[in-house]
């Protein structure tokens, strides 16, 4: 008996088993996106999501991280709002025990010493922008800093 000749596949066979392949990727990965270059040949397979195929979820309740990145988002827009000039470690008084630059209800003048920031072993006095009427004061003695973040905000 004679062997039949095998014909070998089109390109077109293994372009789609490719993108078989690709999808089946998808569906395990739980990818929405897959792209591969062979041989010249570059195959993109996107999965949508249907939003309203999606199962409905009750919104789940604000934790204490959430309401602190609102309040911090409301904060750093508010037109009071003092940033930090730079990244340091931030001090409200001068020494530890020592009585603070500034307290809530504290009335500051422009170019007044709110607190200081220490970076690269240096404290840096920060200025009061604005005069004013302290109104919050939002970081911790000793706290970590990052450049931008608001530190008080003065009415």
């Amino acid at each position: 008996m004679a062997a039949k000749a095998k014909t070998p596949p089109t390109k077109t066979t293994d372009e789609r088993e490719l993108i078989r392949e690709l999808a089946a990727i998808l569906d395990s990965t739980h990818l929405t996106e897959i792209e591969v270059e062979r041989d010249g040949l570059r195959v993109r397979v996107v999965r949508q999501v249907a939003s309203a195929a999606a199962p409905i979820h009750a919104a789940p309740a604000p934790t204490a991280a959430t309401q602190a990145a609102v309040t911090a988002a409301d904060v750093a827009s508010h037109p009071g709002v003092v940033p930090s000039p730079m990244v340091g470690t931030a001090y409200i008084a001068s020494e530890p025990g020592a009585k603070p630059f500034v307290d809530v209800g504290s009335k500051v003048v422009a170019g007044e010493t709110l607190l200081i920031i220490e970076a690269m072993k240096t404290m840096n006095q920060i200025p009061s922008p604005r005069a004013g009427t302290v109104k919050e004061i939002l970081f911790e003695d000793g706290q970590p800093v990052e450049f931008g973040e608001p530190l008080m905000i003065i009415e």
